[in-house]
């Protein structure tokens, strides 16, 4: 049996920067499980699928992102036994550790929207959700002049779930200086009333869908897709629509936990699964040794890699409050929600757990549309990440 002081399951944003973020802080023992070979700096996917970025922009070796002095583990999870505080992974290791943290990320989930899957498989359905499906998505959006588009924003739990309107919004602008933009059919499945909840932006957006003729179907989702016939059934409170002869869907899959972790008795509900912890000192309701932040846990609030930021402090202070017995950090729900509005401008939406703003920057309004926070967003913030996020330095 292979032991460390803390594992980390999970190789993306929140593994990685924890685990730098501890061994700053003098943890000697850090081990992070992760199986994919590649490591991805996810927001970029919504550019590359606006044309605005390539796959080699958010995409490193996973080797070169692991911090010195952590042990990679390259298997997957296979069960989590949280009383032994132990970990079996497919390749049949087990490891055990004294403190245990869940952020392995959500997986898609094909078989809540029948047919979606086979739509991606015959190239008419993609999004910048699916990475591997994601280099589809421009082309195959800027060769449309006319007919039937359908975007969605996927329903909780998902990452940064509204981000999804940023291909959306770029490609309309691209059709309207192409002067093809009357002669399409857009349409927006959104999961709920608004498409961020919070009234200063969603007027914002509101205007914005209104001005590209988007036609927005309200507290909705895609039931199933007759992939072979390019037709989509949406649900809405007041029945079923079919949408047919659908040209292209920008259609994000729902997601879940995985489901080792619901196995365990870690997840409060089966369906998502989602890790039960506390949402301010993000340990788990049912093992004090457990800790979760990231998209897999719940937090009560939106996830967003700007809300990682936030989640990896407070964590990594709360995991030597416990061993030192010392009050606990409260993690307040911040996140952070980017949305572009066309090619070059950008708001962002800056809130607490209970939607109350919480801008990063005093004195500004983030969420007034400006071409600097979509160069923030666009340039500033992927430079960031792989030299001090990732490295545990913010």
């Amino acid at each position: 049996m292979e032991r460390s002081e803390i594992l980390i399951i999970g190789g993306g944003n929140a593994g990685i920067s924890l685990a730098a973020r501890l061994l700053r802080d003098g943890v000697r023992d850090v081990t992070v499980v992760a199986p994919q070979p590649v490591h991805r700096y996810k927001p970029l996917l919504n550019y590359v699928g606006g044309g605005q970025a390539t796959m080699a922009d958010l995409e490193r070796p996973m080797r070169d992102v692991v911090p010195a002095g952590c042990t990679w583990v390259r298997d997957s999870v296979e069960a989590v036994d949280p009383a032994a505080m132990t970990v079996r992974t497919r390749g049949g290791r087990t490891l055990h550790c004294s403190t245990l943290v869940l952020c392995p990320g959500l997986v898609e989930d094909w078989d809540a929207t029948p047919g979606l899957q086979s739509a991606y498989h015959d190239g008419w359905a993609a999004s910048t959700y699916v990475p591997g499906s994601t280099p589809q998505v421009w082309p195959r959006l800027t060769s449309l002049r006319a007919g039937s588009v359908v975007f969605t924003v996927p329903p909780e739990p998902a990452s940064c779930g509204p981000t999804a309107l940023k291909p959306l919004l770029m490609a309309c602008d691209h059709w309207r200086r192409a002067g093809v933009l009357p002669d399409l059919e857009v349409r927006l499945v959104l999961p709920t009333a608004t498409a961020t909840g919070v009234p200063e932006a969603d007027e914002i957006l509101e205007r914005t869908f209104a001005s590209y003729g988007v036609e927005v179907l309200r507290e909705a989702r895609i039931e199933r897709v007759d992939w072979d016939v390019h037709a989509v059934t949406v649900a809405t409170g007041t029945g079923r629509r079919v949408l047919e002869d659908v040209a292209f869907a920008h259609a994000v899959p729902h997601y879940r936990a995985p489901r080792w972790i619901a196995d365990a008795g870690l997840a409060a509900d089966p369906a998502p699964g989602l890790v039960d912890i506390d949402p301010q000192t993000l340990r788990s309701r049912r093992h004090e040794s457990v800790w979760a932040i990231g998209d897999a846990a719940d937090v009560a609030t939106r996830p967003s890699g700007g809300a990682l930021r936030y989640q990896v402090d407070v964590l990594a202070k709360n995991i030597a409050a416990a061993r030192n017995g010392t009050p606990m950090q409260r993690y307040d729900g911040y996140t952070v929600i980017p949305i572009t509005l066309s090619r070059r401008k950008l708001l962002l939406v800056e809130v607490d757990r209970d939607n109350r703003p919480s801008p990063s920057v005093p004195f500004v309004d983030p969420i007034k549309p400006r071409h600097v926070t979509w160069f923030l967003d666009r340039y500033a913030l992927p430079a960031i990440y792989f030299r001090r996020i990732l490295r545990g330095r913010v």
